[in-house]
């Protein structure tokens, strides 16, 4: 029988991308989420049957050690951007965390994925990166061979960032704010290739206990991705530098907003103390991650293994911190999808150099490029990426 993987947080943007990774390379799903009957799209992802659904609430450990029966291997992906009623960040990020690695161990689960974010610290700026560190403080302490993941900026078909700043720039007579004059840098990484990542560390015995950082092929400061959405929706906005001093009090009107149960809080203060720091792998110089590479492999349409090490990313240690490079990929140049109200655009642009022809692939087990930054997106499925065109 196929192994069975649960996924925590499968239903949110990283995690239906997992699913449907995991149900590609052969996984039994369970997908964990508080409210499943929102989450029954993820269903046709998979065989009939492959994926199910499971109620569970990381703020009750009963409904954590339910879902993890039998289970081979748990990925966390739970996390919120801003806090709401008894959805907190220490509830979720740090305790939540801690709770689903206990669960984890006590079930004999073999391995766990435990998704964070660059930037997480127990003694962090923000509420949001102290709840990380203090996240991946619990987990090591619970289940020391979990793979902990920090990716960077992570985009892709519907996300957060350039969803919500696109469809701020569609309102007529606005101007977009830079934060502290748009000088944070950010590392932004596809979708698909953490969602790579994280299906095959399951697999990869040399990944265990080890705390990798994932980010793309080249960095951004903040006005870049902005002037690179307002070009790709064709709008033109005035980007309004704003200093640290003054934007506490856009992030007290963003809260404000938040009150009203339809909306989210397009900007909060904690979320204007995370601009204070970069976003990109090994700013935080942290050291006892050491130097390896990875051969990985996929199956071409014959169904033999083709060697693909020249196309895909390899490893080095940079400031103590895993990296890693792929050169032979599209980097973030590619075609980005962005949704608003009113329109559905994509930006087309130019690819690195041209990505190899091989039609639609699936990795092997053990085949791990377990990254601190990941360039571009690895291809292995042939699926068309929302950046660039069709490989197959």
């Amino acid at each position: 029988m196929a192994k069975l993987a649960v996924v925590f947080g499968g239903s949110g943007f990283i995690g239906r991308n997992v699913v449907r990774e995991l149900a590609k390379r052969g996984w039994r799903v369970r997908v964990a989420v508080r409210r499943p009957h929102l989450a029954l799209f993820l269903r046709p992802m998979g065989f009939v049957g492959q994926i199910q659904l499971a109620q569970a609430n990381v703020r009750y450990r009963a409904s954590i050690a339910e879902a993890v029966k039998g289970a081979d291997a748990v990925v966390n992906l739970v996390g919120i951007l801003s806090q709401r009623g008894r959805q907190r960040f220490s509830a979720v990020q740090a305790a939540g965390a801690g709770a689903i690695a206990e669960c984890a161990a006590a079930a004999g689960v073999k391995s766990l994925v435990h998704v964070s974010a660059i930037g997480a610290d127990p003694k962090g700026k923000s509420l949001y990166a102290r709840s990380k560190g203090e996240g991946e403080k619990a987990v090591r302490a619970a289940f020391p061979g979990a793979v902990i993941m920090r990716p960077s900026l992570v985009f892709g078909p519907e996300d957060e960032f350039f969803n919500r700043f696109a469809a701020m720039a569609s309102l007529p007579l606005t101007s977009l704010p830079l934060i502290g004059g748009g000088k944070t840098r950010f590392q932004p990484v596809y979708v698909d290739d953490v969602a790579d990542t994280i299906c095959a560390a399951l697999d990869a015995p040399e990944s265990i206990g080890r705390t990798y950082e994932l980010g793309g092929p080249r960095v951004y400061t903040f006005r870049e991705l902005m002037e690179l959405m307002l070009k790709t929706i064709g709008r033109r906005r005035p980007l309004v530098p704003i200093p640290f001093a003054l934007a506490p009090i856009l992030g007290l009107v963003g809260e404000a907003v938040g009150l009203f149960p339809i909306f989210d809080p397009p900007i909060t203060r904690d979320q204007i103390r995370q601009l204070k720091c970069d976003s990109v792998v090994g700013a935080s110089g942290e050291d006892g991650v050491g130097d390896q590479r990875f051969r990985p492999y996929t199956r071409d349409r014959r169904g033999g293994l083709a060697d693909l090490s020249g196309s895909f990313p390899q490893i080095w240690s940079v400031r103590g911190a895993s990296r890693l490079n792929c050169g032979a990929a599209i980097s973030f140049e590619r075609r980005q999808a962005v949704r608003h109200p009113r329109r559905l655009s994509t930006v087309r642009l130019k690819a690195t150099h041209p990505l190899p022809q091989r039609a639609a692939a699936r990795a092997l087990p053990g085949a791990l490029a377990p990254a601190a930054k990941i360039g571009g997106r690895t291809q292995r499925s042939g699926r068309r990426s929302s950046l660039g065109p069709r490989t197959e």
